[in-house]
């Protein structure tokens, strides 16, 4: 009996070869014509013969020629069984749930966990939206070219959303492994999988936030006040912590993981442990009267024994400090642009600008490590006092003497 041909094409055939149907052995065929390329298994069984597609040839998404003839050999094990492999697929597609089914699924189970509705909408409308092209697709067929097709074309503009979107089809394609619908490894993993093909998200939203130079994006010190008077209008515990920010110069980590413990109301003064510190020394921050007025309506809403030293000065929802995120989310959704740290630019271009108070006294402000001598000797005594002056000129500037 003679050997039958196996693996006769090559991968750079697959997309070169000119029209007609190109054997590549054991029943397998490269059919071509002048719009489509796409892979054909030919059999016999029950002295028919019959074709059965296998897919669409080429590069990821499309069925690449080691994936043909795999396809090829889990059909051609079925005919030796005497099964039909065009009626088995259609028996196994049927009883397979597609992704989005599975998606479905998913948040219907995490219902039950979730606390507010504001999470099952935004499963819901990113699953839905943003992975269309998705939820077609049977739950064990869907690959790593997949998921990359579905983030691709949000991962660079809507960083944020797509890596949320990334973790939601890899808990959906676990879920669906958990039920026994797929095996092996998960094709949305981001470690040793999507990491080589997509940007870092977190280094996109970075560079979102930057100027082509790498600096911080920085609102002109002469638009500061509206964007205060705007946060004033808002009754959120985020954009009291913005504004607190501006009035004090402080830093997005400073204020968000600012405790009671760390205030001083009837000095006016914010302490702020070194090891909270970039600098890494303790930091005294004078109160502007605006910035106390904060601290103290929200003391208020403590109760008569008020808050706990350790409690979070902007607490989140759940009681615990607010994401680093909130903030920027925040001057995002109020079109402002600036980052919470490009607002301390702000306030050193106001300062030099418009005060003549010393150099060493604005760095002072700013927690900025002092260089030369002179300076030096501000340093060892804080300047407490000092900077409290400019502060105070600060918080007249922005809030227009408003209390």
């Amino acid at each position: 009996m003679a050997t039958r041909l196996s693996n006769k094409l090559v991968a750079t055939q697959v997309a070169s070869l000119g029209p007609g149907k190109h054997a590549d052995g054991d029943g397998l065929y490269l059919y071509v014509d002048a719009k489509r390329r796409f892979w054909v298994f030919r059999y016999f069984l029950a002295g028919k013969r019959r074709e059965m597609g296998l897919g669409a040839a080429g590069d990821r998404p499309k069925v690449t020629l080691a994936r043909a003839r795999q396809k090829a050999a889990d059909a051609r094990a079925k005919v030796e069984a005497g099964i039909d492999p065009m009626r088995a697929k259609i028996t196994e597609v049927s009883s397979t749930p597609t992704f989005g089914q599975m998606a479905d699924k998913l948040i219907e189970a995490k219902g039950v966990v979730w606390k507010n509705d504001k999470h099952r909408a935004q499963w819901v409308m990113t699953l839905r939206d943003y992975a269309s092209k998705l939820r077609p697709v049977p739950i064990n067929e869907v690959t790593t070219a997949h998921v990359f097709d579905t983030l691709q074309p949000i991962w660079n503009e809507k960083p944020e959303t797509a890596s949320r979107l990334r973790g939601r089809i890899e808990a959906t394609l676990d879920f669906a492994k958990s039920l026994g619908h797929r095996t092996g490894e998960n094709p949305a993993a981001w470690k040793n999988n999507l990491q080589a093909l997509l940007g870092s998200p977190k280094k996109l939203v970075k560079a979102r936030s930057r100027t082509a130079d790498g600096h911080h994006l920085a609102l002109p010190y002469a638009d500061v006040p509206a964007l205060v008077t705007a946060l004033q209008a808002k009754e959120t515990v985020s954009a009291r912590a913005l504004e607190f920010l501006i009035l004090t110069a402080g830093r997005t980590s400073e204020v968000l993981n600012a405790t009671w413990g760390e205030i001083d109301i009837s000095s006016a003064t914010w302490n702020v442990p070194a090891g909270r510190m970039k600098t890494g020394v303790d930091h005294r921050v004078p109160l502007c009267p605006r910035a106390v007025k904060i601290l103290e309506g929200i003391a208020s809403l403590a109760g008569e024994e008020g808050p706990e030293p350790i409690d979070p000065i902007f607490p989140s929802a759940r009681r615990s400090f607010l994401s680093n995120m909130a903030l920027l989310q925040l001057l995002r959704g109020m079109k402002a642009p600036t980052t919470a740290h490009g607002l301390r630019s702000s306030f050193r271009d106001w300062a030099g600008d418009c005060t003549h108070f010393p150099r060493e006294v604005i760095e002072q402000c700013l927690s900025h490590a002092i260089g030369n001598k002179a300076e030096a000797a501000y340093r060892r005594s804080d300047a407490l006092e000092r900077r409290r002056e400019v502060m105070k000129a600060w918080d007249e500037f922005v809030t227009g003497g408003a209390k």
